[in-house]
């Protein structure tokens, strides 16, 4: 079964959104397999972006994660990659559409709430990289044979 990365960032922690946002993939159907609240240090961070390194907004990224909490989760169930990304929406919530979290709670881009894995393999390095195999607990839902064919 597919797994992907979730990170509320901390404007929707601040703003009191974590559970109406992971509640969100819960009633997809997706399944909670790991989830903390972490203060992300400035190593670590550079380590999650990474891939933005020569960017120009690489630094505002990295201020913007380590400025609160940030409540990190996996999730599973079948094409979940690519329908968190459907579900969380445009990464500038003026172009989110409606329906989406961004489109219906984000403001700015630099506040978009929330992360989520763009690609499997990303979501792998990145589940790597913020959670240990301990942490991961697999289990099925009863639910699951009224989602699953």
């Amino acid at each position: 079964m597919e797994r992907t990365f979730i990170a509320i960032k901390p404007d929707g922690v601040q703003r009191g959104l974590v559970g109406e946002l992971l509640g969100r993939f819960e009633r997809k159907g997706f399944s909670l397999v790991a989830l903390k609240q972490v203060q992300v240090s400035r190593s670590f961070a550079e380590r999650h972006y990474e891939v933005h390194r020569d960017k120009p907004f690489f630094d505002s990224l990295v201020s913007f994660i380590t400025s609160g909490p940030v409540v990190a989760s996996v999730w599973e169930g079948n094409g979940v990659v690519a329908t968190s990304r459907k579900l969380v929406g445009a990464t500038n919530p003026l172009e989110a559409e409606p329906g989406t979290i961004r489109g219906d709670r984000g403001i700015d881009i630099g506040r978009n709430l929330i992360h989520a894995s763009d690609a499997v393999e990303t979501a792998q390095r990145e589940i790597a990289l913020w959670f240990d195999n301990a942490e991961l607990l697999s289990w099925e839902s009863s639910l699951q044979g009224w989602i699953y064919e």
